[in-house]
């Protein structure tokens, strides 16, 4: 079973024992226009857990004519891999292991009876 099935919500609390960096090209427009489509919470409290970069509150006003603004969150966004680490459910305490960048989030029999 998947971990949503059970009722946890994630806070995002990563663990992140290996953290790749791998430069991308920037491209100011579509930044621009991915800045819209960003869960912005959820991107705070993962820049916030991984300390690798200072993410504002909210989107700055005029982030579309902003480079320096756009070229941190192509970083944050698409720069950042956590390749190895655990998410850790906030309700229930379980931990679910990341390897080679993916989240196992299957949970066993035991766990899902409980």
């Amino acid at each position: 079973a998947l971990a949503h099935h059970v009722g946890c919500q994630f806070n995002k609390d990563e663990c992140a024992t290996e953290v790749r960096i791998n430069p991308v090209e920037f491209n100011p427009t579509f930044m621009a226009r991915m800045i819209p489509k960003v869960e912005w919470a959820a991107l705070l409290e993962a820049a916030n857990t991984l300390h690798l970069v200072e993410v504002p509150k909210e989107p700055v006003e005029g982030y579309e004519c902003d480079k320096a603004f756009l070229r941190k969150m192509l970083h944050v966004l698409l720069e950042v891999e956590v390749l190895e680490g655990t998410l850790q459910c906030p309700e229930s305490g379980w931990l679910f292991p990341i390897s080679r960048r993916i989240p196992n989030m299957l949970l066993s029999d035991e766990e899902t009876e409980s």
